[in-house]
């Protein structure tokens, strides 16, 4: 089962600097390399949620390593 996938404010503001970054100091490919990856990554997790390092357990955190300086936390409800 598909899970859909909920940014928070918080989230999707970090997301921005990082994109925002990649783009002033790496430029375009990389930007783009790296959004790729991302929504690669989210859609493996929407279909296989429990894919991820479980980082907090009491809190059901999962995280996904993006790339060498970058790393998604997310969590799941059932």
């Amino acid at each position: 089962m598909v899970r859909e996938v909920i940014w928070s404010k918080c989230a999707n503001h970090k997301f921005n600097g990082i994109l925002t970054y990649l783009e002033l100091e790496w430029g375009d490919q990389v930007t783009r390399n790296f959004l790729q990856r991302t929504f690669e990554i989210i859609q493996l997790i929407s279909e296989h949620p429990e894919l991820g390092t479980l980082e907090n357990s009491e809190r059901n955190i999962r995280g996904f390593l993006l790339s060498k300086h970058n790393r998604l936390f997310y969590r799941f409800t059932n």
